[in-house]
């Protein structure tokens, strides 16, 4: 079942007498960390650039919180997402519930190991060099993990689709492609087309419509 089908189904289980409560969430990635090591699970934090960009988003959202209405912050628990919202959880007064699903893909044994010995202790390894049942040492495969960001959304609307108010969700930009291929119907390979996800760009999708409303935002990042 595709995601559009999954949604159809819920609409229909509800009651036709049930408010309609149109509910927004705001998908951010993280700020910048260090390309220098291969990231995934990595433990490494944002450097001071992403720390910068991360105090733009959150001024930006703080200032305009009067449109977006955020009420909850979710984020994935790695350090660079962490840092992330604990910044915008400063400025907009909100608690961060950690989510660790929203971790980006397992590379296990390369997690936040330099490029340079990941070339020579792995080479020719990289996300887009697997199959999709082939797992990185001590990791997921990309279909591991594309099972569990579909899983994780398909949780998420069904607990959050009537919340009150909307919602910002900090992850990484390998889990917003996936989410975005999932919205659009579009099947998702690690092969295949990338949606694109700057550092710190806000992603807004109406859970009414199911259709994003806004695609990598950024322009506050230059103000």
């Amino acid at each position: 079942m595709n995601l559009m089908q999954f949604i159809t189904r819920l609409i229909k289980t509800q009651s036709e007498f049930e408010e309609v409560i149109i509910v927004k969430v705001l998908f951010v990635r993280h700020g910048k960390d260090d390309d220098r090591y291969r990231g995934g699970w990595s433990n490494l934090d944002l450097i001071p650039e992403g720390v910068e960009q991360a105090k733009k988003l959150a001024s930006y959202l703080k200032a305009n919180n009067h449109d977006y209405n955020i009420t909850q912050i979710i984020s994935s628990d790695l350090p660079r997402t962490m840092s992330t919202s604990n910044l915008i959880s400063v400025e907009l007064g909100l608690p961060v519930q950690k989510e660790i699903r929203l971790r980006e893909i397992n590379n296990g044994d390369l997690a936040g190991m330099l490029n340079d010995t990941a070339l020579e202790r792995y080479p020719g390894l990289f996300f887009s060099s697997l199959k999709m049942d082939e797992a990185y040492p001590n990791g997921e495969s990309p279909n591991d993990f594309y099972v569990r960001i579909k899983t994780w959304l398909e949780e998420f609307i069904v607990k959050y689709r009537n919340a009150n108010g909307n919602i910002l969700v900090v992850t990484h930009g390998g889990v917003i492609n996936i989410i975005y291929h999932l919205v659009k119907g579009i099947e998702w390979k690690n092969k295949g087309h990338t949606f694109k996800a700057d550092n710190c760009s806000v992603h807004i999708l109406n859970m009414d419509t199911m259709k994003f409303e806004i695609e990598n935002r950024t322009e506050f990042l230059t103000l």
